[in-house]
């Protein structure tokens, strides 16, 4: 995974569970009633927070709100530096959403920025019956409109702890079920959140400068009382502390941490720090200390695939693998040992037949349409169906796509997040590329699919990577940038999922030790 991907998917998961945007990227539909009336009571404000890691501070956050007789607008900021791979990576977020006094969306603009690699969308509710965005506008061009029908008013994830906080008054075991729209995965679902816990937080209401340090600190304490709201499922979602305004008092995930603070505190201690940091690295630059997993692919390191390993043990160590995807299909993890096994022709003799009714493919998870990956565009369609001419058997259908994409994709580093459509139209890219393309056209021949990500193992360094896994007998790895199918065991899958799942690769960069036992 190319480094401007991952300082992008981790303040896309930073970003997204803190300063109020909870649960991940979800809109959710309220008792609209009763919050409609509770909305007149939204005051404008702004509250400012330092971005944590352990303890040292990495960026700063805002949340600011406006109202007028007949809007209230909400705008959220995030900065931060993340280091991965001895490097810095400074990643931006901004949200900008405009409702009614109702607290019905009116348009909405969100934007993503690390490493050259900039991620917008744009959006716009018609009544309370019609989502309308655009990834990636390009200004002066019209931009490739998506359209989704919701079935009632909806809110952003930066306004859920407010309308937690305007429906009732919070409750230690209160919950509320709450139909949300997760972007990512196009679909909605219902989800049970619970008031958690209820505690006092000492925050402080002002700041002075220290004229000894030329530091500024909290001054004129005060108490807030904050509940503990968080998703019922388990699983790492984030959980936020929210006042009864509902406004975010602290927020964790993936290590990150949200604590309220005065804005000079939050703010101006943090830009003073990274000057002192700029200047001394400009005098005495460093070099990054080797490690077992590098930060890129294969491709950025002029790398070709070219053995075929059968199985491959490892150990591994250095960091904390809980809620990975190491187990399972091909690979086997048992204590600290991972052993991956390529597939045998008996695991790709599938059961069924492709699904060609598009309607039926929107109700299974790994067949729809998602977010850079246009399933059902026109272009990925037709040659899908192209593709997948005169026979119904998944494994050529997978077999021809996988071909198709290594002959026809340039491998070279790109810059941006990847769509399938672009490297459709482009031909080129890395590994993600490669990847997003494999598996819309898998799924817009009937044929689950699924992105993994994890390292490949070569010369024997591990470099970042993502392939696909297609569904034939159960699921196996194929690797449309290598030409392999099915891949390798140097293949070793780490998660599965879309950018919000990738986002967890980065709690390994610089942890992950990997001792090879026994390459074959």
């Amino acid at each position: 995974m190319k480094p401007r991907v991952i300082a992008a998917i981790v303040i896309l998961a930073g970003w997204f569970t803190g300063v109020g945007m909870m649960f991940r990227r979800e809109y959710f539909r309220p008792h609209i009633e009763r919050l409609a009336e509770a909305a007149l009571r939204v005051t404008p404000g702004a509250v400012f927070y330092a971005v944590m890691l352990g303890d040292k501070q990495i960026g700063f956050a805002s949340s600011t709100v406006d109202t007028a007789a007949t809007m209230i607008e909400q705008r959220d900021y995030l900065v931060a530096d993340i280091e991965a791979a001895g490097q810095t990576h400074r990643a931006t977020a901004r949200t900008n959403v405009i409702l009614t006094r109702t607290l019905r969306v009116r348009s909405f603009e969100a934007e993503l920025d690390a490493d050259q690699a900039p991620v917008k969308v744009t959006g716009s509710v018609s009544g309370d019956t019609l989502l309308s965005y655009v990834l990636n506008p390009v200004p002066g061009q019209r931009g490739d409109t998506q359209h989704l029908k919701i079935g009632g008013p909806i809110l952003l994830p930066t306004l859920v702890p407010l309308a937690v906080a305007l429906e009732s008054r919070s409750k230690v075991g209160r919950s509320y079920v709450l139909p949300l729209f997760d972007p990512v995965t196009m679909a909605p679902r219902d989800v049970r959140i619970v008031v958690q816990a209820e505690t006092v937080f000492v925050v402080n209401d002002s700041s002075v400068l220290d004229s000894a340090t030329v530091v500024w600190r909290g001054v004129l304490p005060d108490t807030v009382r904050a509940w503990r709201v968080a998703p019922e499922t388990v699983g790492g979602a984030a959980a936020s502390w929210v006042d009864a305004q509902g406004r975010v008092v602290a927020s964790r995930q993936m290590g990150f941490e949200l604590r309220r603070m005065p804005y000079e505190v939050a703010f101006e201690n943090w830009r003073r720090e990274v000057d002192i940091a700029a200047k001394a690295a400009r005098k005495a630059p460093t070099v990054a200390p080797g490690r077992d997993i590098l930060e890129a692919t294969a491709i950025a390191s002029n790398k070709r695939l070219t053995s075929r390993v059968p199985r491959l043990r490892v150990k591994l160590s250095g960091a904390s693998l809980a809620g990975y995807d190491l187990d399972g299909g091909r690979q086997r993890f048992h204590g600290d040992t991972l052993e991956v096994t390529r597939e045998g022709m008996e695991a790709l003799a599938p059961r069924y037949v492709p699904i060609l009714n598009a309607a039926e493919r929107s109700r299974v998870a790994d067949l729809k349409q998602e977010p850079f990956l246009e399933v059902n565009h026109r272009e990925i369609v037709e040659l899908a169906e192209r593709l997948s001419s005169r026979t119904r058997d998944p494994r050529i259908i997978a077999e021809r796509i996988n071909r198709w994409v290594y002959d026809s994709v340039r491998k070279e580093v790109t810059v941006g997040i990847p769509s399938a459509l672009h490297v459709l139209r482009t031909r080129v890219g890395d590994c993600n590329e490669h990847t997003q393309l494999f598996v819309a056209l898998a799924r817009a021949a009937g044929i689950p699919a699924r992105v993994a990500a994890g390292l490949v193992y070569l010369d024997g360094k591990f470099y970042y990577h993502a392939w696909p896994e297609v569904m034939l007998r159960g699921w196996v790895a194929a690797d449309p940038t290598f030409g392999q199918f099915p891949a390798d065991a140097s293949h070793l899958r780490i998660v599965t999922g879309g950018l919000a799942r990738q986002a967890e690769l980065l709690r390994l960069v610089g942890n992950l030790r990997i001792q090879v036992l026994d390459p074959r």
